[in-house]
């Protein structure tokens, strides 16, 4: 994506704030045929600028005025922000991206990303006021058999991915961690992963092959 942004730092370290998107939106939302809509997928909708700026709250507002459906996933607590909002949404749910149950894991990977902690928190808070709640278990990165205990009352269903690109690379070598990007250990990980979140039962979908 950083290709059509213009922009010369590392990917990462610039935003562009779309400050006309909930008018653009309310402009559009006529025209489109109706269908789930997925917030977000190239960048997280609760970044720290949300805070400040709530566009992501109020393109949330349209779309649940207007009835569509919506997937909400982030790696952030901020998402407990807008409860008010989804528990008047009709087909709404709302998911974390959780790699690593382990802490020291999570600071390689995710450096600048909320605690796990944390997220596992806002899911718990979100499940129990009665919100349909998912954990995106990708990149499934090492440690993560404890979130099968973790998230028990806390998600409806979990998906679990692999890392499906190359731009952590250096991370897994930096941390002597590079049998861990291999084909055989997400293939064993992840159905050992899977079979833990059956034995508490949640249902758990590998999405890769």
């Amino acid at each position: 994506m950083k290709r059509f942004t213009g922009h010369t730092e590392p990917w990462g370290q610039f935003v562009d704030i779309k400050i006309n998107a909930a008018i653009l939106l309310t402009k559009e939302i006529t025209k489109k045929k109706r269908g789930r809509v997925w917030i977000s997928g190239v960048c997280d909708p609760y970044q720290p600028l949300e805070a400040r700026y709530g566009l992501t709250r109020q393109c949330l507002k349209i779309l649940i005025e207007y009835g569509w459906p919506i997937t909400v996933q982030t790696r952030s607590p901020l998402v407990v922000r807008d409860l008010d909002l989804f528990r008047s949404a009709t087909e709404l749910e709302v998911g974390m991206s959780v790699p690593t149950a382990d802490e020291s894991i999570r600071r390689m990977f995710e450096p600048h990303a909320p605690l796990i902690k944390l997220r596992i928190d806002a899911l718990g808070q979100l499940h129990g006021a009665g919100i349909r709640t998912f954990a995106m278990i990708a990149p499934l990165l090492p440690e993560a058999q404890g979130l099968a205990e973790m998230l028990t009352g806390k998600v409806d269903y979990v998906l679990i991915d692999k890392m499906n690109y190359d731009h952590a690379n250096w991370v897994y070598s930096k941390y002597h961690l590079d049998d861990k990007r291999s084909d055989p250990f997400f293939a064993k990980a992840s159905r050992e992963l899977a079979e833990r979140f059956r034995n508490h039962g949640i249902d758990c979908t590998i999405v890769f092959s």
